[in-house]
């Protein structure tokens, strides 16, 4: 059984025919495609887009969507191993997954990052266990590590904007918030920019850098597609002469380290993470900072964004504005995944 929950389940090449796929689709509706399937939804976290685009590729293709959501409605779910239950989790995965594939044909999960330690969030213990344990497909509705949905809507959007992304230049910039944000939707765009070829540059704040081991892959991924990753704490020069500029908050490395006062050894106090942010206001996404890109250069978000603070309200609501654009194409390249992931259970399943 094959799950749909990095976008090392796909690679390169299975990205660029989901995104062909979700072009074609996208002309000429695919029609009954999902008749008869149900997909089961378990959310552990908020909402909107995904749950709506989703839903909505089910019921179009004909299908239908079963809504749960964990710790409301649903019994609130432990995932670890080797512990003794006497929390507030009564279920465990190793119980709901399988009863779950049971009821339902593809099974979608939505789980984000704790946003204690990186390591940990990288490790994405719980979408892992619900893949390891379900007996039928699980897709990913954004993971502690990746929002792979997000980053293949993300290279939709560039490939109908600029008809190619071939070493195309984008910019994925850091943005100021009110508190930590997890680092998935970051890590996805730099992921799928790189194994769709474009030259990739990411700007962020000392103290902000992704995860190693996301960096190192989206490294590997442009050296085999042809594209480039540059990493600076420079917004202006990352943005000069870029195409699209994608706005985007997430927290400090975590944990955060202590600093060293050079006098006696480490600090006994870390940074407030909510303070690290707020000491960049100046990072916001504005028409200032966009003059700077390319003459047709676009804003992308993935959305909800807070106006003002994270990108100006003039810069949202102007032509450049991609960003509805970007959410539309969740459903495009969400029909795409949900055949894929019936397809490679049943090599012999035709499109409706």
């Amino acid at each position: 059984m094959r799950n749909l929950i990095h976008l090392k389940d796909l690679g390169s090449d299975g990205l660029a025919e989901v995104i062909e796929q979700a072009m074609a689709w996208k002309r000429s509706a695919p029609g009954a495609h999902l008749r008869d399937v149900l997909l089961g939804m378990l959310f552990f976290n908020p909402s909107l887009r995904t749950r709506a685009s989703f839903e909505a590729a089910m019921v179009r293709g004909g299908g239908q969507a079963m809504v749960l959501e964990a710790g409301k409605g649903a019994w609130a779910m432990e995932h670890r191993d080797g512990v003794v239950m006497d929390g507030s989790r009564p279920e465990h995965v190793r119980e709901a997954a399988p009863v779950l594939s049971r009821y339902v044909d593809l099974l979608a999960v939505r789980s984000f990052a704790g946003l204690e330690d990186d390591a940990v969030d990288e490790a994405d213990a719980v979408i892992r266990a619900f893949g390891e344990h379900a007996e039928v497909p699980v897709i990913s509705m954004e993971s502690a590590r990746e929002h792979l949905c997000q980053g293949l809507a993300d290279v939709l959007t560039l490939r109908e904007k600029f008809g190619t992304t071939r070493n195309l230049p984008v910019t994925l910039t850091w943005a100021p918030h009110i508190k930590p944000l997890p680092k998935a939707v970051p890590n996805s765009f730099l992921l799928s920019a790189a194994a769709a070829g474009c030259d990739i540059r990411v700007a962020h704040p000392p103290g902000f850098d992704l995860p190693p081991s996301v960096v190192a892959e989206a490294e590997d991924l442009a050296a085999a597609t042809g594209g480039s990753v540059s990493l600076g704490n420079d917004q202006a020069a990352a943005v000069e002469g870029s195409r699209a500029v994608y706005a985007k908050a997430w927290g400090p490395t975590l944990p955060v380290v202590p600093a060293s006062d050079g006098a006696t050894g480490a600090s006994d106090h870390a940074p407030d993470p909510a303070a690290m942010i707020q000491a960049h206001p100046d990072w916001r996404v504005d028409s200032d900072l966009l003059s700077q890109s390319a003459a047709d250069a676009c804003l992308l978000h993935c959305l909800p964004v807070r106006r003002d603070l994270e990108v100006s309200a003039e810069l949202l609501d102007s032509p450049v504005s991609a960003v509805v654009d970007q959410a539309e194409n969740r459903f495009h390249v969400q029909r795409v995944l949900l055949e894929r992931a019936l397809e490679f259970n049943h090599p012999h399943r035709s499109v409706a």
